[in-house]
């Protein structure tokens, strides 16, 4: 049965933060004359893409912003493949990863071990999730790790250790790259699975 996705403790509630502080300056300025959601992305730090998959649109997020309801994450949608539903989870990861709001907590969780095995905890069990998808479907099931190593590791590396923006083309290179290796589907033998060591949010195990 798949499992539910889960998301890294407070990052949703800082993006929302960061969105809603966002509207009500600009409505502010603005004298309750029209803004728009390229506006409001720019001064929340955050991809306008961030704002139409947790709002779908300005009119809910203003009706959201009056009401100050907490807005949780969508689920990646089931586009009938895995490779499709790993290129839009992967997207909206790099987008959340690399926003303002979602960047500094991501900065503040890598100098803690512990909260750091959380964030890791988030992806690999969103992954495993997407896998447990695919297998329903009677995909070719590959294995979390190679996947972690092979996609993820290499896209955390270039947002937080040398500052690069991680590009559509890029994301689609390494999934084509992942998905396309013999060894995917083949767990590994000289090391400990990250399952072991990540911390798991609402005891998901």
């Amino acid at each position: 049965m798949a499992r539910a996705l889960i998301r890294p403790g407070g990052r949703s509630e800082r993006i929302q933060i960061a969105v809603h502080a966002a509207v009500r300056a600009l409505l502010e300025e603005h004298h309750g004359r029209d803004i728009t959601v390229a506006m409001i992305a720019e001064r929340a730090e955050v991809p306008p893409s961030t704002i139409y998959r947790r709002w779908e649109s300005l009119s809910k997020l203003l009706e959201d912003v009056a009401n100050e309801r907490l807005v949780p994450d969508s689920i990646p949608m089931d586009t009938g493949s895995f490779r499709g539903d790993l290129e839009i989870w992967v997207e909206q990861v790099v987008d959340d990863i690399s926003s303002g709001p979602g960047h500094a907590l991501f900065r503040e969780r890598i100098n803690d071990v512990r909260a750091a095995q959380a964030a890791a905890g988030y992806v690999y069990q969103n992954l495993v999730c997407l896998i447990d998808r695919c297998a329903q479907r009677g995909e070719v099931v590959p294995v979390a790790d190679r996947l972690m190593d092979m996609i993820f590791a290499p896209i955390i590396y270039r947002i937080f250790f040398t500052g690069q923006s991680i590009k559509k083309a890029y994301q689609i290179e390494l999934i084509e790259n992942a998905l396309s290796s013999p060894g995917t589907t083949r767990p590994f033998e000289s090391q400990t699975s990250i399952k072991e060591y990540v911390i798991y949010e609402n005891h998901l195990q």
